[in-house]
C-alpha cells in the first residue's frame, strides 16, 4: 500500500514549504516555497552561514536591500538544485503597499536569478495579496515574470488576482482555521470543524471551484496547513505547500487518498464577483478575518525581514 504522501502526489503537486535543504532532499517535492520566516530560520542554521558569507564577500558595496535580495536568490538557487520544478521567492513584505517598489524588486529578483543562469520559468515571485501587490503582479505577469500571491484569505483577493492573470495563488488554510477557532472560543468544537467543515478548507475549496467554474487558469496552491486532515480534505487542489513536519507525517502513514477536488466538479454555480479597487477594499474591510490575518502576516514577515537585515549586517 502506498504512503499517504505518494498517494496524494497522484492528485496534487506536492510543494515543500521550507528553506531547509535536508528536508527538501528527504521528501522530494516538485516545487518549493519560501518566505522571510523560513529563510530566517534556514539562515541561522549551518547551511545558511556559507551563503551569507558568500553574498557579503561578493557584494560588500551593495545596498542592504540588494544584499537581502541576493541572499534570497542564493537560497533559491540551492533549492532549485534539489527539485525539478519551481521555487517561490518573496518580495520584501515592507513593500506590500507600494506597487512601483514591488515591481522594481520583482524585476531585480528575476534579473539576479537569470544572471546566475536560472530561467525565469523556474521562479515565482511571491507578493502579498494587497491591492497594491496585485497591481504590481499585473505588471510583472505582463512582462513574463510569474507571480505567487501569498497572504490570501478571501474570494475578493482571489478574484482580483485572477483578473491580474497571476500564475498562482496561495490561500492560507491554517491561519483561517486559527482565526475562527480563536473567535469562537469556548464554543469551538474540533469535531464540528474538521475535514470538509474546516473553515480554512472550505475557503480554499470555494476559491478552487470558483476558478474552475469560470475557466480561470490561475493555479490554486493550498498553504499554511495545521494538520494532515486539512491536506487530505483538499486532495486534488492544483498544488499544496506543506511543512516538513506534515510531509513526514504523510510519509509515515499508509493508505489511499481519495480525490476531493477536481476540475470537472465546480460545485453549485457561484455568483460572478466583479472586483475593482473600491469593491476590493470594501470586501476586505467587511471580512474581519481576512483583514486581520493579512495585516498580521505582513507585520510578521516584515519583522523577520528586519531580522535578516540584522544577520547580514553582523556577518
Amino acid at each position: 500500500m502506498p504512503t499517504l504522501l505518494d498517494s496524494l502526489r497522484q492528485h496534487t503537486t506536492v510543494v515543500a514549504d521550507t528553506g531547509d535543504f535536508d528536508a527538501i532532499r528527504a521528501h522530494r517535492p516538485t516545487d518549493a516555497t519560501t518566505n522571510p520566516t523560513l529563510i530566517l530560520k534556514a539562515a541561522q542554521g549551518a547551511a545558511g552561514k556559507p551563503l551569507i558569507d558568500e553574498v557579503l564577500r561578493s557584494h560588500r558595496d551593495a545596498s542592504d536591500d540588494e544584499k537581502l535580495d541576493r541572499l534570497l536568490v542564493a537560497f533559491g538557487r540551492e533549492i532549485l538544485n534539489l527539485i525539478p520544478g519551481r521555487v517561490s521567492t518573496e518580495v520584501d513584505a515592507r513593500l506590500s503597499f507600494d506597487t512601483d517598489a514591488t515591481v522594481a524588486r520583482g524585476r531585480r529578483l528575476i534579473a539576479l536569478y537569470e544572471a546566475a543562469g536560472v530561467s525565469r520559468e523556474r521562479v515565482l515571485i511571491k507578493i502579498a495579496s494587497t491591492w497594491e501587490g496585485i497591481a504590481a503582479a499585473r505588471v510583472l505577469q505582463a512582462e513574463g515574470i510569474r507571480c505567487n500571491m501569498t497572504l490570501l484569505f478571501c474570494l475578493a483577493q482571489a478574484v482580483a488576482c485572477a483578473d491580474a492573470r497571476v500564475q498562482l495563488i496561495s490561500p492560507f488554510v491554517g491561519r483561517i482555521y486559527d482565526w475562527h477557532r480563536k473567535s469562537q472560543g469556548n464554543d469551538w468544537v474540533d469535531a464540528d470543524n474538521a475535514g470538509a467543515n474546516d473553515p480554512g478548507v472550505k475557503s480554499v475549496a470555494s476559491i478552487y471551484r470558483y476558478y474552475r467554474h469560470f475557466g480561470i487558469d490561475t493555479e490554486v496552491m493550498g498553504a499554511s496547513f495545521r494538520n494532515t486532515g486539512q491536506i487530505l480534505a483538499l486532495a486534488g487542489c492544483d498544488l499544496m505547500t506543506i511543512s516538513p513536519q506534515l510531509l513526514q507525517e504523510l510519509s509515515d502513514a499508509q493508505g489511499d487518498v481519495p480525490r476531493v477536488l477536481s476540475p470537472q466538479d465546480s460545485g453549485d454555480a457561484p455568483a460572478k464577483v466583479l472586483v475593482d479597487e473600491a469593491s476590493f477594499r470594501f470586501a476586505l474591510n467587511e471580512d474581519a478575518m481576512a483583514t486581520e490575518k493579512l495585516a498580521e502576516g505582513i507585520r510578521v514577515f516584515s519583522a523577520d525581514a528586519r531580522k535578516l537585515d540584522a544577520i547580514i549586517a553582523q556577518a
